[in-house]
């Protein structure tokens, strides 16, 4: 009797350690694809992007969930960075702001080009798996980032982000966010405006992958009616185990599996548990609830490492990917069902959003009407009674009349 109460505890370590190293194994042929890591907005707040300055350099990069030497341990070969400016940007300086994000993200690879590789396609994914770095692609986390602009939205895809988050913690001028399904914010598109669809659209016809973390249930519902291809959701959690407005409700889930689209689950304690303390057991179960309702094809992860302020204890910073993986190996999912979940659900979405996109098409065209705009800090080129370069004729000929007589009478 008293040898089994020894073997008992012998077992669990040695079971441990075999999902652990199952974990590992797998992830060394399919290593994670995370969907949502705010370490540049890190490098801007710490350091105002200067990665050459004292305590910037990402080898050994203090106080953060993210450095290379994390990323290496926890088995990372594709980050979705995240190119985020604050709500308060909105109608002020949000392009520029966002330019610099996106030029942060593209000096990482320049600064380490032994340990990122920037691409903007599943190929280029796949490429970096082969070499062995870490696949980096932009996510521009916010649509007040585009300033209500088609034409920027296209810069922005020509300048390599391949997710556009609809909305971030507000509205913008074609799209509700989180915020109106509490009750703190006012509907204004009920979802998508005419507009909103257009952004849409074009996100379609380029190949730009639509993100609904951050967006109202009625502008999820209304994308993923929409939208031609599938969409994911950067950064949500399940609803259900917690209700929390952030999170993905059911009926949304069932429509998620119809579409064939993504919920990359949030590690955020207040996502997690809707308290301020979660465990990593917690964060597998919103991954078995997700499963279930969505099917094993719709989970993927999206961390939020380096913009939460509370992560699940066992998942403290990058490095903890195979914890999670082998506690998912413990609830007897399948390896082929791991390995959707750490990339090949991502890559099959990225895919579809590639195929579906058509560069051939005609471009949308019509800009937001200019009433539905914040004039205080912005101009009016363009539309109609605005001033313009070409005046009238006549009045032109009459400032000019006095000058032709004189000369006239030379």
């Amino acid at each position: 009797m008293w040898t089994s109460w020894w073997l008992w505890p012998l077992v669990a370590v040695c079971t441990a350690d075999q999902f652990r190293d199952e974990a590992e194994r797998i992830m060394r042929g399919t290593p994670v694809i995370d969907g949502h890591n705010d370490l540049p907005w890190q490098l801007l707040t710490s350091f105002n992007n200067q990665l050459l300055a004292p305590g910037a350099n990402l080898t050994t990069l203090a106080h953060t969930h993210t450095n290379i030497p994390k990323l290496k341990a926890g088995l990372v070969g594709g980050q979705f960075w995240s190119a985020y400016t604050p709500c308060d940007t909105q109608n002020k300086d949000a392009v520029r702001r966002t330019l610099e994000q996106i030029d942060v993200v593209q000096r990482m690879c320049q600064l380490y080009p032994e340990t990122f590789l920037c691409v903007t396609s599943s190929k280029g994914i796949r490429q970096a798996f082969q070499e062995g770095k870490v696949a980096s692609l932009v996510g521009v986390e916010g649509g007040h980032s585009i300033d209500s602009s088609l034409g920027v939205l296209r810069a922005l895809y020509h300048l390599g982000m391949r997710y556009l988050t609809l909305t971030h913690s507000c509205n913008t001028p074609w799209a509700d966010n989180w915020l109106v399904d509490t009750g703190e914010d006012k509907a204004q598109s009920q979802g998508l405006s005419s507009f909103g669809q257009s952004v849409v659209k074009e996100m379609n016809r380029l190949g730009v992958m639509i993100d609904l973390a951050h967006v109202s249930v009625a502008t999820m519902k209304a994308a993923l009616q929409l939208s031609k291809a599938p969409v994911i959701f950067s950064h949500s959690s399940a609803r259900r185990l917690c209700d929390h407005r952030r999170n993905v409700p059911d009926d949304v889930l069932e429509l998620v599996n119809r579409t064939g689209s993504l919920v990359m689950v949030n590690f955020y304690n207040d996502y997690v548990s809707c308290g301020a303390e979660a465990t990593l057991s917690q964060v597998a179960d919103h991954l078995d609830h997700i499963k279930k309702v969505a099917g094993p094809g719709a989970v993927g992860f999206g961390g939020d490492f380096d913009g939460v302020s509370r992560l699940p204890e066992g998942l403290e910073d990058v490095s903890k990917y195979p914890d999670l993986v082998a506690e998912l190996l413990r609830r007897q999912w399948t390896e082929a069902e791991v390995r959707g979940a750490l990339a090949e659900n991502l890559l099959r979405v990225f895919e579809a959003v590639e195929q579906a996109s058509d560069h051939t098409q005609t471009p949308e065209e019509k800009p937001i009407a200019l009433d539905q705009l914040e004039a205080s800090c912005r101009t009016t080129y363009g539309y109609s009674g605005a001033p313009s370069l070409h005046r009238p004729l006549g009045p032109l000929l009459a400032s000019l009349a006095p000058l032709l007589f004189s000369l006239c009478l030379l």
